[in-house]
């Protein structure tokens, strides 16, 4: 989609100040201690660390490299269309996003629950929606066959 950088960032630094504020100052952090590129409109950290996956705070993304090229690929997509959401919800990001991600991602029950039901993380309403907009955001596809929006269902 075609979309006034100016723009971009004036919502992204006005409507949406909480998460662009935490993640603004989380990038600032990491400035000279982890790498740092530009994807698209979005600021991207990355943070080489066990366990860690990836996270989006406003226009800024933090993600671990180190789990080889297809999934970074396909991890900046996804995480930038959390920038997306952020973008569209403002401050409505973290009750609507937010919460319900680091939820579905991080509580015991629920990665135990994915994992028996053979349950995919991303078919979570605000992943798959993440999904979705990336992709059309970012004008590129996903490489990895299971995430991809042309896969047969």
């Amino acid at each position: 989609m075609k979309f006034p950088k100016w723009l971009f960032y004036l919502i992204q630094f006005t409507w949406a100040l909480p998460q662009n504020l935490a993640g603004g100052l989380g990038y600032l952090a990491c400035r000279g201690k982890w790498p740092q590129e530009r994807f698209r409109q979005g600021f991207v950290t990355y943070i080489e660390k066990s366990g860690f996956g990836g996270v989006s705070l406003g226009c800024f993304i933090f993600m671990n490299p180190g789990n080889g090229a297809v999934y970074t690929h396909d991890t900046r997509i996804h995480e930038f269309g959390h920038c997306v959401q952020s973008l569209l919800l403002g401050a409505l990001y973290w009750p609507v996003v937010a919460i319900p991600s680091f939820l579905w991602c991080n509580l015991p029950p629920l990665v135990r629950w994915r994992k028996n039901n053979s349950v995919s993380y991303y078919s979570l309403y605000c992943e798959s929606w993440a999904n979705n907009w990336g992709c059309r955001w970012a004008r590129e596809e996903f490489l990895e066959p299971a995430l991809r929006s042309d896969k047969k269902r």
